[in-house]
Protein backbone atom coordinates (compact mmCIF):
# COMPACT_ATOMS: atom_id res chain seq x y z
CA UNK A 1 0.00 0.00 0.00
CA UNK A 2 1.15 3.27 -0.96
CA UNK A 3 1.63 5.76 1.42
CA UNK A 4 0.19 9.50 2.00
CA UNK A 5 2.30 11.15 -0.21
CA UNK A 6 1.79 10.87 -3.96
CA UNK A 7 3.92 8.56 -5.64
CA UNK A 8 6.28 9.30 -8.83
CA UNK A 9 7.01 7.55 -11.55
CA UNK A 10 9.72 7.02 -14.47
CA UNK A 11 9.77 4.63 -17.23
CA UNK A 12 12.66 4.39 -19.53
CA UNK A 13 13.79 2.67 -22.82
CA UNK A 14 17.07 3.27 -24.56
CA UNK A 15 16.24 6.32 -26.96
CA UNK A 16 12.98 7.54 -25.03
CA UNK A 17 10.94 7.63 -28.54
CA UNK A 18 9.07 4.38 -28.47
CA UNK A 19 8.35 2.23 -25.77
CA UNK A 20 9.08 4.15 -22.61
CA UNK A 21 7.20 6.55 -24.17
CA UNK A 22 3.74 4.55 -24.91
CA UNK A 23 4.30 3.31 -21.16
CA UNK A 24 3.95 6.69 -20.09
CA UNK A 25 1.35 7.64 -22.49
CA UNK A 26 -1.02 4.90 -21.26
CA UNK A 27 0.21 4.83 -17.59
CA UNK A 28 -0.98 9.16 -17.47
CA UNK A 29 -4.41 8.10 -18.92
CA UNK A 30 -5.16 5.71 -16.06
CA UNK A 31 -3.31 7.45 -12.83
CA UNK A 32 -4.89 11.12 -13.63
CA UNK A 33 -8.33 9.87 -13.26
CA UNK A 34 -10.38 8.60 -11.06
CA UNK A 35 -10.23 6.41 -9.26
CA UNK A 36 -6.59 6.94 -9.44
CA UNK A 37 -6.40 10.90 -9.62
CA UNK A 38 -4.05 12.35 -6.87
CA UNK A 39 -2.35 9.22 -5.76
CA UNK A 40 0.14 9.38 -8.58
CA UNK A 41 2.52 12.99 -9.39
CA UNK A 42 4.79 13.19 -11.27
CA UNK A 43 4.82 10.82 -14.55
CA UNK A 44 7.72 11.01 -16.68
CA UNK A 45 10.06 9.12 -19.61
CA UNK A 46 13.18 8.75 -20.62
CA UNK A 47 16.26 7.05 -22.35
CA UNK A 48 19.77 5.45 -21.11
CA UNK A 49 20.88 6.72 -24.69
CA UNK A 50 21.31 10.36 -25.89
CA UNK A 51 20.03 9.46 -29.08
CA UNK A 52 16.75 11.31 -29.86
CA UNK A 53 17.38 14.03 -27.08
CA UNK A 54 14.81 16.84 -27.66
CA UNK A 55 12.20 14.50 -30.49
CA UNK A 56 8.95 14.04 -29.86
CA UNK A 57 7.81 10.00 -29.85
CA UNK A 58 8.04 8.17 -32.72
CA UNK A 59 4.78 8.67 -35.19
CA UNK A 60 4.07 4.88 -34.30
CA UNK A 61 3.57 5.11 -30.71
CA UNK A 62 1.36 8.54 -31.09
CA UNK A 63 -1.21 6.77 -33.90
CA UNK A 64 -1.08 3.36 -31.47
CA UNK A 65 -2.14 5.59 -28.43
CA UNK A 66 -4.30 7.77 -30.43
CA UNK A 67 -6.41 4.84 -31.46
CA UNK A 68 -6.83 3.60 -28.65
CA UNK A 69 -8.33 7.06 -27.09
CA UNK A 70 -5.25 8.85 -26.10
CA UNK A 71 -5.16 11.76 -27.92
CA UNK A 72 -3.25 14.55 -26.24
CA UNK A 73 0.10 13.01 -25.13
CA UNK A 74 2.76 15.46 -25.24
CA UNK A 75 6.78 14.75 -24.44
CA UNK A 76 9.76 15.51 -25.67
CA UNK A 77 12.77 12.99 -25.39
CA UNK A 78 15.37 13.28 -22.96
CA UNK A 79 18.80 10.97 -21.34
CA UNK A 80 18.03 9.85 -17.58
CA UNK A 81 20.06 11.91 -14.95
CA UNK A 82 21.21 10.98 -11.79
CA UNK A 83 18.61 13.03 -9.95
CA UNK A 84 16.20 10.99 -11.42
CA UNK A 85 17.01 8.76 -8.34
CA UNK A 86 16.15 10.88 -5.87
CA UNK A 87 13.06 12.74 -7.84
CA UNK A 88 11.37 9.66 -8.47
CA UNK A 89 9.86 6.86 -5.91
CA UNK A 90 10.01 4.20 -9.03
CA UNK A 91 11.71 3.82 -12.01
CA UNK A 92 10.40 1.06 -14.12
CA UNK A 93 12.83 -0.22 -17.32
CA UNK A 94 11.22 -1.85 -20.21
CA UNK A 95 14.06 -4.21 -20.80
CA UNK A 96 16.69 -6.37 -19.14
CA UNK A 97 19.49 -4.14 -20.82
CA UNK A 98 17.82 -0.86 -19.68
CA UNK A 99 17.27 -2.31 -16.34
CA UNK A 100 21.53 -3.40 -15.86
CA UNK A 101 22.17 0.40 -17.08
CA UNK A 102 20.05 2.09 -14.48
CA UNK A 103 21.00 -0.30 -11.96
CA UNK A 104 24.90 0.34 -12.41
CA UNK A 105 24.28 4.51 -13.01
CA UNK A 106 22.14 4.44 -9.36
CA UNK A 107 24.67 2.52 -7.65
CA UNK A 108 27.49 4.52 -9.09
CA UNK A 109 26.07 8.29 -8.95
CA UNK A 110 22.95 7.88 -6.00
CA UNK A 111 23.55 4.54 -4.02
CA UNK A 112 21.68 5.69 -1.40
CA UNK A 113 18.44 7.08 -3.35
CA UNK A 114 15.15 6.50 -2.62
CA UNK A 115 14.52 5.12 -6.12
CA UNK A 116 13.38 1.75 -6.35
CA UNK A 117 14.47 0.31 -10.54
CA UNK A 118 13.00 -2.52 -11.58
CA UNK A 119 11.92 -3.80 -14.64
CA UNK A 120 8.44 -3.16 -15.54
CA UNK A 121 7.39 -6.54 -16.77
CA UNK A 122 7.42 -7.62 -13.06
CA UNK A 123 3.85 -6.55 -13.24
CA UNK A 124 2.90 -8.91 -15.75
CA UNK A 125 0.03 -10.58 -14.13
CA UNK A 126 1.74 -13.90 -15.46
CA UNK A 127 3.93 -14.62 -12.40
CA UNK A 128 6.83 -14.33 -15.01
CA UNK A 129 8.67 -11.56 -15.95
CA UNK A 130 7.99 -9.74 -19.18
CA UNK A 131 10.32 -7.54 -20.94
CA UNK A 132 8.98 -4.66 -23.56
CA UNK A 133 10.87 -5.34 -27.06
CA UNK A 134 11.53 -2.53 -28.80
CA UNK A 135 9.29 -2.29 -32.09
CA UNK A 136 11.63 0.56 -34.03
CA UNK A 137 12.64 -1.39 -36.30
CA UNK A 138 9.71 -3.28 -37.53
CA UNK A 139 5.73 -2.54 -38.11
CA UNK A 140 2.63 -1.58 -36.25
CA UNK A 141 1.97 -5.03 -34.55
CA UNK A 142 5.36 -4.72 -32.33
CA UNK A 143 3.87 -0.81 -31.10
CA UNK A 144 -0.10 -2.90 -30.27
CA UNK A 145 2.50 -5.43 -28.29
CA UNK A 146 3.95 -2.83 -26.50
CA UNK A 147 0.73 -0.82 -25.71
CA UNK A 148 -0.80 -4.31 -24.61
CA UNK A 149 1.82 -4.95 -22.11
CA UNK A 150 2.18 -1.18 -20.88
CA UNK A 151 -1.56 -1.14 -20.28
CA UNK A 152 -1.32 -4.61 -18.49
CA UNK A 153 1.49 -3.59 -16.27
CA UNK A 154 0.42 -0.18 -15.47
CA UNK A 155 -2.73 -1.62 -14.24
CA UNK A 156 -1.26 -4.57 -11.68
CA UNK A 157 0.79 -1.45 -10.53
CA UNK A 158 -1.78 0.46 -9.72
CA UNK A 159 -3.56 -2.78 -8.33
CA UNK A 160 -0.35 -3.45 -6.15
CA UNK A 161 0.57 0.10 -4.35
CA UNK A 162 -3.47 0.99 -4.54
CA UNK A 163 -5.24 -2.42 -3.47
CA UNK A 164 -8.05 -0.65 -1.38
CA UNK A 165 -9.58 1.69 -4.59
CA UNK A 166 -12.39 0.70 -6.57
CA UNK A 167 -11.21 0.07 -9.66
CA UNK A 168 -13.51 1.70 -12.88
CA UNK A 169 -16.48 -0.68 -13.69
CA UNK A 170 -15.06 -1.38 -16.96
CA UNK A 171 -11.94 -2.41 -15.90
CA UNK A 172 -14.02 -4.91 -13.98
CA UNK A 173 -15.82 -6.04 -16.58
CA UNK A 174 -12.73 -6.28 -19.57
CA UNK A 175 -10.19 -7.33 -17.20
CA UNK A 176 -10.92 -8.88 -14.39
CA UNK A 177 -11.03 -7.28 -10.80
CA UNK A 178 -7.83 -5.83 -10.55
CA UNK A 179 -7.51 -6.35 -6.64
CA UNK A 180 -7.57 -10.06 -7.47
CA UNK A 181 -4.39 -11.44 -8.04
CA UNK A 182 -4.72 -14.88 -9.88
CA UNK A 183 -1.72 -14.96 -11.78
CA UNK A 184 -2.83 -13.86 -15.50
CA UNK A 185 -5.90 -12.63 -14.87
CA UNK A 186 -5.31 -9.40 -16.55
CA UNK A 187 -2.89 -10.70 -19.56
CA UNK A 188 -5.21 -13.09 -20.08
CA UNK A 189 -8.29 -10.42 -21.09
CA UNK A 190 -6.17 -7.40 -22.21
CA UNK A 191 -5.51 -8.53 -25.43
CA UNK A 192 -9.33 -9.34 -26.35
CA UNK A 193 -10.31 -6.33 -24.36
CA UNK A 194 -13.29 -3.88 -25.64
CA UNK A 195 -10.56 -0.91 -26.51
CA UNK A 196 -13.99 1.30 -26.99
CA UNK A 197 -14.42 0.84 -23.90
CA UNK A 198 -11.02 2.46 -23.09
CA UNK A 199 -12.37 6.17 -24.82
CA UNK A 200 -15.49 6.01 -23.29
CA UNK A 201 -12.98 6.19 -20.29
CA UNK A 202 -11.46 9.47 -21.64
CA UNK A 203 -8.11 7.78 -21.65
CA UNK A 204 -6.25 11.07 -22.62
CA UNK A 205 -3.40 11.89 -21.20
Amino acid sequence: MADSQPLSVLFVCLGNICRSTMAEGVFQSLARKPPYEGLIGEIDSCGTGAYHVGEEPDDRTLATLKSHGITDYVHYARKVDASDFDKFDYVFAMDRSNLDDLQRLQQRRKPNSKAKVMLFGEYSGTGKAEVISDPYYGGRQGFEKAYEQATRFSLNFLREVFPDVEPPQFLTANFGDPRKREAGSLSARVPGADHASLGTWNLVG
